[in-house]
């Protein structure tokens, strides 16, 4: 156990849970900041049509197939946290937290090399 004034730097070393409650936090923040920047680009293309064909030939490019990645990387594992999370606090697994965890990154990364799988054509489009 850590004791102020102590030599000992064991508490700078974060373990699985302490990870999980970090990227789940910075997930949610990135997530929150998605969303409003969403709705400041979506109502933007009130302009018309001419706007909106605009703005969707910007964010057909590279560079935003690639944040839509990050994007889906986010959602992916805040919502799969979420559902650990959950099964915590409903008692499900609490002995078992890196395993859990584990899945849920295992879980996350499967379906975002899929999710990559289907949008690398689109990211290197001529």
């Amino acid at each position: 156990m850590y004791k102020p004034g102590s030599p000992n730097i064991r508490p700078l070393i974060m373990g699985t849970g302490m990870w999980a409650w970090l990227l789940q936090r910075i997930t949610g923040v990135a997530l929150v900041l998605y969303l409003l920047v969403h709705i400041v680009v979506i109502s933007s293309a009130r302009g018309g049509e001419k706007n909106f064909d605009n703005l969707l030939g910007l964010l057909q490019t590279p560079l935003f197939v690639v944040l839509d990645l990050a994007l889906l990387a986010a959602i992916l594992y805040h919502g799969l946290n979420g559902i650990r999370v959950v099964l915590f606090d409903l008692g499900i697994g609490i002995r078992s937290q890196r395993n859990i965890f584990a899945v849920v990154v295992v879980v996350a990364a499967i379906c975002w090399v899929v999710a990559l799988y289907f949008t690398w054509p689109f990211i290197f489009k001529s």
